[in-house]
């Protein structure tokens, strides 16, 4: 596949999707969307992908910070808002994602984040949704996703304040899993993804699907959701071969089956 906005390649069993610093037309800015659905759905059909890493080529400023991108996502694309989300496919891919930040991450390019499942973020990085400053709302899952991951008083403050934080009250607030020096940020976010690669590929689906899902149930359904999908991990390949590794003390060669 080849794209103007995105790169993307498979490392072992990571898929790394990467934003490139150098798109500056409103012809090619617009198909980013479309193109980040392609590639997330490639993903999702990839048995031979178990992680997921989102992050950016070059050091110039992000794609996702430029004003044209905001004007384009933002204001011209609500005509047909669904189909321009740059979040929602990010967000059903059931495989875990990984998101290195180095840089400002505001208005859709926290909304981006936010549909990611690991935020690794560089001790320069900021972070804020600023669309009421332009007399709109968040409109990627803003307002649903800030909300349940720093508490509604917090997003609360953010969206109506448009308030720009720095990655020290990000991260004490839980908006950000960990912090880095700008020159560590690749190296951090490769060895998480190729850590959580060498654990089972189906534990991994299962256990997001868990917490996400069971954030919208009741306890009781929620733990009846926990129940099954640790039954059915018991019918697959890899709970029998992570048995057999621990019998014979050996690593486990996962196959995702």
């Amino acid at each position: 596949m080849v794209h103007k906005t995105i790169e993307y390649r498979k490392i072992d069993h990571v898929g790394l999707i990467q934003l490139r610093d150098d798109v500056k037309n409103q012809e090619a800015i617009a198909r980013l969307p479309y193109e980040i659905s392609e590639v997330s759905a490639a993903i999702t059909s990839d048995d031979d992908i178990w992680v997921v890493v989102l992050t950016e080529v070059g050091k110039n400023p992000s794609l996702l910070e430029s004003d044209l991108m905001a004007d384009i996502l933002e204001i011209g694309g609500m005509e047909d808002s669904r189909s321009l989300s740059v979040t929602e496919p990010i967000a059903n891919i059931e495989k875990p994602v990984i998101v290195g930040i180095n840089g400002n991450a505001l208005g859709q390019a926290l909304e981006l984040i936010l549909a990611c499942d690991i935020r690794i973020a560089t001790e320069k990085s900021r972070f804020g949704l600023p669309q009421v400053e332009k007399g709109l709302i968040p409109r990627n899952g803003g307002t649903q996703r800030l909300t349940r991951l720093v508490g509604k008083g917090k997003a609360l403050e953010m969206i109506l304040t448009g308030v720009t934080i720095d990655v020290q009250e990000a991260y004490r607030v839980g908006l950000v899993n960990k912090v880095v020096p700008s020159k560590e940020l690749e190296k951090t976010v490769m060895h998480m993804a190729g850590e959580m690669a060498s654990k089972g590929p189906i534990a991994l689906k299962y256990a997001k699907e868990a917490i996400n899902t069971g954030m919208d149930l009741t306890l009781e359904q929620g733990l009846h959701l926990e129940a099954d999908l640790y039954m059915l991990l018991h019918t697959s390949r890899d709970r029998t071969e992570g048995i057999r590794a621990f019998r014979e003390k050996r690593k486990p060669q996962f196959k995702g089956k």
